[in-house]
């Protein structure tokens, strides 16, 4: 037996590192917050391993892209940065999150992703939507069963299945992105500071993604996702 839906968030978004989730639906976020919908993200590490920055530094910098998607919560699990589902009680963490926050949609990476942490968050948030609705998993906390599970994509990409019109969004996705200044903009004075592929253009291969999503449909600029089984319409 589940719980019924008395108040939580509309989307629940997981995301294995601050910033992935605004690379992948940074538009889709500002739209369904503009629409009245409470959207929340749980990321699962800090980040540590990153080239660039400090766990500070991306701290203030997820800081300031919430307040400028909009978001009603975020937290971080604190989960190992390349570490993730290596020990006992990391999925646990995903689903009492769910519970906590009852969604009626969750988002997660797609599973083919250069990047093996993408990949392992789409695993454990796949499973993790799963197990919340078993009543014997964790029964110290009402089980909880979402309505669907849509996945995005943060390096490659691939063909949609459904797009998201961003177009009157878009510079509001770029700015959330442009936030996380150590991630995305040479630094090259700096001694700590090194070159990646975030740093050679990616915001504009963002923006170049989100307009191929979108040629196909005549639209400025698209989110493209791919849900986890049928989608459910009352009418096309």
């Amino acid at each position: 037996m589940t719980a019924e839906r008395t108040s939580g968030l509309d989307l629940l978004i997981f995301a294995a590192h601050p910033d992935d989730a605004e690379i992948g639906m940074g538009g889709t976020i500002v739209k369904a917050v503009r629409q009245g919908q409470r959207v929340g993200m749980i990321d699962l590490t800090y980040a540590e391993m990153s080239s660039n920055g400090d766990v500070e530094t991306r701290r203030r910098e997820a800081a300031a892209a919430t307040e400028t998607l909009g978001l009603a919560a975020r937290e971080n699990l604190g989960l190992p940065d390349r570490g993730l589902g290596s020990a006992p009680g990391q999925l646990d963490k995903l689903v009492e999150a769910i519970r906590r926050h009852r969604p009626r949609i969750v988002f997660a990476p797609y599973g083919i992703d250069r990047h093996p942490d993408h990949v392992l968050c789409s695993r454990m948030a796949e499973e993790a939507v799963f197990n919340a609705k078993l009543r014997r998993y964790m029964p110290e906390l009402p089980a909880w069963t979402v309505d669907q599970l849509v996945f995005y994509f943060i390096n490659d990409v691939h063909t949609p299945q459904i797009v998201v019109d961003i177009s009157d969004v878009q510079e509001r996705k770029m700015e959330a992105l442009r936030a996380y200044r150590s991630q995305f903009e040479p630094a090259g004075n700096q001694a700590d500071w090194v070159s990646t592929p975030l740093t050679q253009g990616y915001l504009e291969n963002v923006a170049a993604r989100d307009r191929l999503f979108g040629a196909p449909q005549r639209l400025a600029y698209a989110e493209g996702f791919i849900p986890k089984g049928p989608v459910k319409l009352e009418r096309f």
